[in-house]
């Protein structure tokens, strides 16, 4: 596991698009790109649509899949993942919508969601590039505490910290929806490379959980330090309960010193 610490959010935004920009042009114009949702990778996202609008990255040819979205809420809902995908992805960096997937929340087809799902993803040659958060409770998609490492695409209960950590989206918390269709951890997994961001005081226990703690189901993100190619990019905030924080500064001065300035 790769680990940055960036000095704020701004900083870990610029590097996260850097990142997934030098990811997306080796893997070619075709490239799947995994995209999560919530405040954690907006500066992401916002340094790609800058990188796009100057015609240093094409992603017109690009597929997008959703890790998660809401059970029951329409998809014109201006909170349903599919309207927060298109005006925070799909719009901004130029991608062709008809490549772009979100699992169907839809009450009517859940039982079949989840498989329709996997396949869909495995007809596009897999996912190239996940973007992720973490919550503070350290889940990773909607796959919460107690999440088996395995899982796959699939409907599940949220907890009620997740609720409420996303009750700022809604007008209450009694709009917020309990259950969602996500893409499991043993999805995530699959995923060639991911590129986890986060930021602020609030993701530094998950994140320490996440580094430098057990792989344990009851910190699912926890399961990236099985993953390959993963990539955590973090604040100063967010590192603060890191305890070898001063290694992984050194691990990356020493990269940048070899290497140059690019991710």
């Amino acid at each position: 596991m790769e680990v940055i610490i960036c000095p704020d959010a701004r900083r870990v935004g610029e590097v996260g698009g850097a990142k997934v920009a030098g990811l997306a042009r080796q893997a070619g114009p075709s490239v799947v790109l995994g995209a999560a949702t919530g405040s954690s990778p907006l500066g992401t996202y916002a340094t790609l649509a800058g990188l796009v609008l100057r015609g240093e990255l094409d992603l017109s040819g690009a597929s997008v899949f959703a890790l998660d979205e809401y059970v029951g809420l329409p998809p014109d809902h201006p909170e349903s993942y599919h309207a927060v995908i298109d005006r925070t992805v799909t719009v901004p960096l130029g991608l062709d919508p008809a490549r772009v997937h979100v699992p169907d929340g839809a009450r009517a087809g859940l039982s079949t969601a989840g498989v329709r799902y996997e396949d869909t993803i495995k007809a596009a040659g897999g996912v190239d590039v996940q973007i992720l958060g973490i919550g503070s409770n350290g889940h990773i998609g909607f796959n919460e505490p107690a999440s088996s490492l395995a899982s796959r695409t699939r409907v599940k209960t949220l907890t009620e910290q997740t609720r409420l950590d996303n009750r700022r989206f809604f007008a209450s918390l009694d709009e917020v929806p309990v259950r969602c269709v996500t893409q499991g951890l043993g999805t995530i997994l699959d995923a060639r490379h991911a590129v986890l961001v986060a930021s602020g005081a609030g993701k530094a226990e998950a994140v320490a959980a996440m580094v430098e703690g057990p792989v344990t189901a009851m910190c699912p993100a926890s399961v990236l330090q099985l993953h390959q190619h993963a990539t955590v990019i973090v604040d100063e905030d967010a590192a603060s309960l890191l305890r070898h924080a001063d290694y992984y500064r050194s691990v990356q001065a020493t990269l940048l010193n070899e290497q140059g300035a690019g991710y």
